[in-house]
């Protein structure tokens, strides 16, 4: 069981962040936040598909002003991502943002990070410093001979004593790298430092495939540590699919039991049914069911129930056929084409009953 390291805890909106808060998965959006119907239908997608906080850019006044809209009807918390310009920030807090992410180094203006730390403390609305390696100035690079996890922990150290000037604390930290080691570092560094709730990720992790592998390292690593309140899972892809991959980390170390965890096996020479396609189809009914289920689709005999034993319900194929079993007990023998929808009918009848137990 992973102990987590204890943090402080901040609020966004209806979602708590650190201490001993559920770890909650953010994305961010990729319309332009200036439509605002386009925005909150992606906005609606993705809390469909698990995700917690949405993050936006603000990248004008324009942008603000539209802001207002959107989180009067986002159906999950939303963080307004400002840069440069401190009058956005400003601006997103009076328009409703349930948090704001800044970095104060790209902020020049001192008395402007003052006026958004003072607003920003008499609204109750956190703000993220978030730094990545791109935000490194020549002098600390200079100063730790680089780009690298010393020089980025010190670049978030002193974003944070910008806010701390104005006795701000209500604060959450991410320092993201594209380097899953370079993040690990760091973020294991920050963490001897404060006990701010830290939101991790590796950024611009690349495409679905690399991407996934490079933020589950990074991301997974460090909560195997003990480390992280919050995640975002950057692909360049539909965000859906960083919540889907978030979501199957969490699930993956048990720090989320909601949703249905599929074990499925490699297909090889023992396989006579087409368990590739079987395992996608069943892959997309699976994905609205929110009670936590462990279901299994294994291809021969030998990967059949018993090694699937700890699965809720299954299936485990034959020549042409398959065996449907619950709790590790077979329950009848199917043919390919009836598989999918008895296992169906089965998963239907567990959460029902699962509901009557739990008097709902």
């Amino acid at each position: 069981m992973i102990k987590r390291r204890q943090t402080r805890q901040v609020q966004v909106g209806g979602v708590r962040v650190g201490g001993n808060a559920p770890i909650s998965v953010q994305s961010m959006l990729t319309t332009d936040t200036r439509d605002v119907e386009g925005s909150l239908n992606e906005i609606t997608r993705l809390a469909e598909a698990g995700c917690d906080i949405i993050r936006l850019a603000v990248p004008d006044a324009e942008a603000s002003a539209a802001l207002k809209e959107i989180c009067l009807h986002s159906p999950i918390p939303v963080v307004a991502d400002i840069h440069y310009d401190y009058r956005l920030a400003l601006a997103a807090i009076r328009a409703g943002a349930n948090a704001i992410r800044i970095n104060p180094g790209n902020m020049r203006d001192e008395e402007g990070i003052r006026e958004v730390a003072t607003l920003a403390r008499r609204r109750s609305v956190p703000i993220r410093v978030g730094v990545n390696s791109g935000s490194i100035s020549k002098e600390v690079r200079n100063l730790y001979d680089g780009v690298n996890a010393q020089s980025l922990a010190y670049t978030a150290l002193e974003a944070c004593k910008a806010l701390e000037n104005y006795d701000f604390e209500d604060i959450c930290v991410s320092a993201k790298a594209s380097s899953p080691l370079m993040m690990i570092e760091t973020y294991r560094m920050l963490s001897d430092h404060f006990d701010y709730p830290l939101h991790l990720g590796v950024t611009e992790a690349g495409t679905v495939n690399e991407g996934t592998i490079r933020s589950t390292i990074g991301i997974g690593s460090l909560l195997l540590d003990g480390i992280g309140d919050t995640i975002r899972v950057s692909l360049t892809a539909d965000p859906i699919q960083e919540v889907k991959v978030g979501i199957s980390i969490l699930r993956s170390l048990s720090l989320r039991d909601e949703g249905v965890r599929l074990i499925s096996c490699p297909t090889c020479g023992r396989t006579e049914v087409d368990l590739m396609n079987m395992a996608q189809e069943l892959e997309a009914k699976l994905a609205p069911i929110k009670a936590p289920l462990t279901v299994a689709l294994m291809g021969c005999s030998v990967n059949g129930p018993g090694e699937a034993r700890e699965a809720d319900v299954g299936l485990a194929g034959g020549r042409g056929f398959f065996f449907l079993f619950k709790k590790g007990d077979i329950i009848a023998k199917l043919s390919q084409k009836d598989a999918i929808p008895a296992l169906m009918a089965e998963i239907d009848k567990l959460l029902e009953e699962s509901e009557q137990s739990n008097g709902i």
